[in-house]
């Protein structure tokens, strides 16, 4: 009678030693298919940086947080290397999706306002952080504590920080310990299949740093960091400073930017070019400043109300580009009107989800999930019945057009908006003289 209650306790003992950094094979098996739907949420994807990474050290890293689950995915999806992170202590309350996010390889990091009984287990987190740095895994962080639909930055808490300097102190005299700043930029926060440019930086050596200091001050060591990260992460990014000029700034940056050609890198560089030309105007001209921005947002509200996208204001033809997508919207029409029907069963219930949603940035980690989990049956039935009922061939040619047809169907409603969008464009006479009478191009 006594050996299964031996057994039991046994084996709850070594689930409780099992590092959350350790091998699980279904973990492996699954990881290469959220990675691939991650990549397939976007129509472009680019990773740059990755070169600096250290190869002999401990590396931790500092994410901005703009866009939800979704920054933790494209992250993940950069590279096959074994990655854990940290996330926020409350989502972790239900013990069931508790057990969930460790699977993912996600530990909790509890705040102040989670209560004094939940900070006390940051202890437990912290010492298994450590120990995943200690192993050479990455530890991949989000120091903004909260995820923001801006081009800027609040202020790193100091879990980051702690992790750290506990690291160095644990280990750091038989290798570095490494911060790494990792910048993500969207094209769009909420349209599902823009852009992402995820961007890698100048990695902080914490034990040089830490040794060629003469602060003996544990606290000013960490706001010094603090500042060292922010400040990187900062120049990763098309990063505005978020005061009352923010919309007016970024809407010019929309305007300047949106239809050069180059990959993402290239546009985050122009974005940050603009933005750098518009604090100047600012320092300079204050009274011409305050004035230009309030005709921008003015010129914003009316584009806002006319239904008229930031990308067709940069068409110098609008009517001629609306022609030539509205051939393709022609020739793609069946395709498109097959997908809407072989892809309700996601489509439907992601929408409805999604106008359910307080916040809006959630819209695009909904696609991804719906994509991720049920598609996969549709594609696997329906190849299945095509191969069943129509010769090799047909069914071959099915089963492609089946597989792109979830993320062709977004890019088809994607075009049919920048369409209409450019006609409207076309026909809005005073509105176009608005946006000439800015004289953007010649200011910035």
């Amino acid at each position: 009678m006594g050996i299964f209650p031996n057994f039991a306790a046994a084996f709850f003992t070594m689930e409780r030693k099992r590092k959350i950094q350790d091998n699980n094979r279904l973990y492996s098996f699954l990881r290469p298919l959220v990675d691939f739907n991650c990549r397939r949420s976007y129509r472009r994807f680019e990773v740059h940086g990755q070169e600096k990474l250290p190869k002999d050290g401990a590396l931790i890293y500092g994410i901005n947080h703009s866009n939800t689950l979704m920054d933790a995915l494209v992250v993940l999806a950069t590279s096959h290397h074994k990655k854990v992170f940290m996330a926020r202590g409350d989502i972790f309350a239900n013990p069931k999706v508790a057990k969930i996010l460790r699977f993912m390889r996600i530990l909790p990091l509890f705040r102040i306002r989670n209560g004094v009984a939940a900070v006390k287990q940051n202890t437990d987190s912290m010492e298994q952080a450590v120990d995943v740095v200690h192993d050479q895994v990455g530890l991949y962080l989000f120091p903004e504590g909260r995820h923001r639909t801006k081009h800027s930055l609040l202020q790193l808490s100091k879990g980051i920080f702690h992790i750290a300097m506990d690291s160095n102190r644990e280990f750091g005299d038989d290798h570095p310990v490494y911060l790494v700043p990792i910048g993500i930029e969207y094209g769009d926060y909420f349209r599902y299949r823009s852009t992402c440019l995820v961007h890698f930086g100048e990695p902080i050596n914490v034990t040089d740093f830490i040794k060629n200091s003469t602060e003996e001050n544990d606290a000013v060591v960490m706001n010094q960091l603090r500042g060292m990260l922010s400040d990187h992460l900062s120049k990763l990014i098309t990063y505005i400073p978020d005061d009352e000029d923010y919309d007016a700034t970024w809407e010019i940056v929309k305007m300047k930017n949106e239809k050069r050609a180059g990959g993402l890198f290239k546009k985050m560089l122009r974005n940050r070019g603009t933005v750098e030309k518009i604090q100047k105007f600012k320092e300079e001209q204050p009274e011409e400043a305050k004035s230009l921005f309030a005709r921008v947002m003015e010129f914003a509200k009316h584009r806002v109300n006319d239904k008229i996208s930031v990308t067709s204001t940069a068409k110098k033809r609008p009517l001629l580009n609306s022609l030539w997508k509205l051939l393709v919207a022609i020739i793609g029409l069946p395709y498109f009107l097959a997908s809407t029907v072989v892809n309700a069963p996601v489509w439907i219930p992601t929408m409805i989800i999604k106008s359910k949603l307080k916040d809006r940035a959630w819209g695009n980690t909904v696609c991804f999930g719906g994509k991720l989990l049920v598609f996969p049956l549709i594609f696997i039935a329906g190849t299945i019945v095509m191969f069943c009922l129509l010769p090799w061939y047909w069914a071959l040619a099915g089963m492609v057009a089946l597989f792109f047809s979830y993320d062709i169907w977004f890019d088809y409603l994607e075009l049919c908006r920048r369409m209409v969008s450019d006609i409207r464009w076309a026909f809005k006479t005073k509105l176009r003289k608005e946006y000439r009478d800015l004289n953007l191009n010649q200011l910035f």
